[in-house]
């Protein structure tokens, strides 16, 4: 059980990079499970306290156990996280362009994978150790300012093409062909999709499908950032400081610049049913009902119509 959350909003010079830092504390007296789904974005979770599994029903070398800090995903397929006891940490959503530029690492690396920090070392496990060590959101959001607005000092910004082809991508709401996106920036379907492979962790055609699942997905309520629930109140990051001001792209956690719905356009509680699973696929550019519902499966595991229900939640999935 959710017993405290708290956003906080990274310094303005950030925020081409990073949307919003999510503060969380937890309690599960009984093992929690959810059900997360699958994104074209990374997933860092720099938590203290009560360990975490994370599943890949797919595989089980992909996953993390026993871990309270760990870099997720991107992935192409819905995972599962189980936990018990009190944990507290910080999430942070990053898109591709984002955490390739933050991490310094090819996301083919990074792929279909939860890994903890402490197997990757360095600058992160320091970081989550620092943050546990803080009494307060605010002074731990400064800390993870610092700490990411240092990153973007040592590390190389992201190939421009690549960035542009994401960019397109993303813009068209996943509807962009391969051939299109290849002769925008100029490359053969080959290189682009061996290169976007490589660094952004996925291929195009796939993230375009996770594109116009993260707007279905929008459209019948439900988000990939967790919504604080309990005493909720933002906590803007310190100004000051200096470092670069080019970004990456803007940030996927939630409706906006990417194409996902505005609030008005989610459905309301129970789903659209009937003819509206249709035209909900029509607009977000599925074939059909059908094809909406086999993407749902594999990216949410569940159908629209479930997720829609009054009462859904991805916890302690049946």
């Amino acid at each position: 059980m959710l017993t405290e959350a708290v956003i906080g909003l990274p310094d303005p010079r950030l925020r081409r990079y990073v949307d919003r830092y999510l503060g969380y504390r937890e309690q599960a007296a009984a093992p929690l499970v959810r059900r997360e789904a699958a994104g074209a974005f990374v997933v860092l979770i720099l938590g203290w306290g009560a360990p975490l599994d994370v599943t890949d029903p797919r595989a089980a070398d992909r996953g993390a156990h026993g871990t309270n800090a760990f870099l997720a995903g991107p992935f192409d397929g819905w995972c599962a996280t189980r936990t018990a006891g009190e944990g507290a940490g910080v999430q942070v959503l990053l898109t591709a362009p984002a955490a390739r530029r933050l991490l310094g690492l090819p996301l083919g690396e990074l792929a279909n994978r939860a890994v903890p920090v402490d197997r990757l070392g360095g600058w992160l496990a320091r970081l989550r150790d620092e943050l546990a060590g803080l009494p307060d959101w605010a002074g731990r959001f400064a800390r993870l300012d610092a700490a990411l607005a240092a990153r973007l000092t040592v590390t190389g910004p992201v190939d421009a093409r690549l960035l542009r082809a994401w960019r397109l991508l993303d813009g068209s709401g996943g509807g962009l062909g391969v051939g299109a996106l290849a002769e925008e920036v100029g490359w053969s379907r080959r290189h682009l999709a061996v290169r976007f492979r490589r660094e952004f962790g996925l291929p195009p055609k796939t993230v375009a499908r996770l594109l116009r699942f993260q707007r279905a997905y929008a459209m019948v309520g439900r988000t990939l950032l967790t919504a604080p629930a309990v005493d909720a109140h933002p906590a803007a990051g310190p100004g000051g400081g200096g470092w670069p001001e080019v970004g990456d792209a803007h940030p996927a956690a939630g409706p906006g610049d990417g194409g996902w719905a505005e609030a008005g356009d989610a459905c309301p509680a129970g789903g659209p049913g009937g003819r509206g699973w249709a035209e909900l696929a029509a607009r977000c550019g599925y074939y059909d009902q059908s094809h909406l519902i086999r993407e749902f499966r594999e990216f949410a595991g569940a159908t629209p119509a479930t997720l829609a229900r009054p009462g859904s939640h991805s916890s302690n999935p049946g």
